[in-house]
């Protein structure tokens, strides 16, 4: 009897790249079928599911929108400081021709964008005509208004601002530098603790997340309790368990996610017209913030990702409690 023939060494090394190919295949067959599977098992039950989702798009809603109104805010804190001025009062006996001088100088300062120089007669006519009392102030023998420069700094920063206004304070010729900054620290401080509440309500609502997706997967898991332990004695992994119910977890976070969206989309539409018309009746325009395309999918990567993370630790305390037992 001839001895069977040892296999060749080319097509040993064929067999080998084979191998890990055809595990591959399996490996994206099996997360294929579980995806669909999970997705199969949420549209059997449409209400709970429904319901799940609703809970989590609640739950991502006001911290979106708050966010969102906050980036809104920091657009307008932007505007202002872009237009952001300093007033240098002149000294009163200062005609028009030393005023252009100090304006001269002050335009060129390194931090000075821009001046516009009133003189003290300009300054006398756009008070009058602001306070209607043209026969009134036409009685005075002299003009007690100084010239004055309205400069527009490079920087609008507060703290680059102070220091512009105490370079231009030691100029001569001006007597005094005028800058009203207190209501712009202010609103930048209220933006501050607004971004921090944010962030409070986004990390308590998506702890809240977590919980909503990791008892609803808890209770699928002890549904399939007798299924996970017949597939685990016959030698089955925990990822090989935990993968469909990580699956449900992202369906749940992203519908929860997409639901989000549409309210927030609506609640928008429905506010548009209340709000421009607010605004308009105090002479402003404004509308409110929407989601862009950037802010549509971090928030879909978010709420899709909390899903995940719920699904994860709820299954891994079973798979824990399975093995401790």
């Amino acid at each position: 009897m001839n001895p069977r023939p040892s296999p060749s060494p080319r097509r040993g090394a064929r067999a080998q790249r084979t191998r890990p190919r055809s595990r591959v295949r399996a490996w994206a067959r099996h997360h294929r079928a579980m995806c669909l599977d999970s997705a199969g098992r949420l549209i059997r039950h449409p209400l709970g599911s429904m319901l799940t989702m609703l809970a989590i798009a609640i739950a991502l809603v006001l911290p979106a929108a708050l966010w969102l109104t906050l980036d809104s805010a920091r657009l307008i804190d932007t505007e202002l400081e872009q237009s952001a001025t300093l007033t240098v009062y002149l000294e009163t006996q200062i005609d028009d021709a030393q005023a252009q001088r100090v304006e001269q100088a002050l335009a060129a300062h390194d931090g000075v964008a821009g001046t516009r120089l009133i003189t003290a007669a300009e300054g006398m006519a756009e008070f009058q005509q602001a306070l209607g009392l043209d026969d009134a102030l036409s009685r005075l023998e002299t003009n007690p208004l100084p010239a004055s420069v309205v400069i527009t700094p490079v920087n609008p920063a507060p703290d680059a601002v102070r220091d512009l206004a105490e370079a231009f304070g030691s100029i001569q010729g001006v007597a005094d530098v005028r800058l009203d900054l207190a209501w712009l620290e202010r609103l930048r401080r209220l933006a501050e603790l607004g971004h921090h509440l944010a962030i409070a309500l986004g990390a308590l609502f998506g702890l809240g997340v977590l919980l909503i997706v990791g008892n609803t997967v808890r209770l699928a898991v002890e549904s399939r309790r007798q299924e996970i332990e017949v597939v685990t004695l016959i030698g089955a992994t925990h990822a090989f368990v935990r993968r469909p119910f990580l699956y449900s977890g992202a369906w749940y976070g992203l519908g929860g996610g997409l639901l989000a969206w549409a309210l927030l989309s609506l609640g928008g539409q429905w506010l548009a017209m209340p709000v421009a018309a607010l605004a308009e009746s105090y002479g402003a325009h404004y509308q409110l913030p929407r989601l862009d395309a950037s802010g549509s999918a971090v928030l879909l990567f978010c709420s899709t990702l909390l899903g995940l993370l719920g699904a994860w630790i709820a299954v891994g305390r079973h798979l824990a409690q399975m093995r401790a037992h």
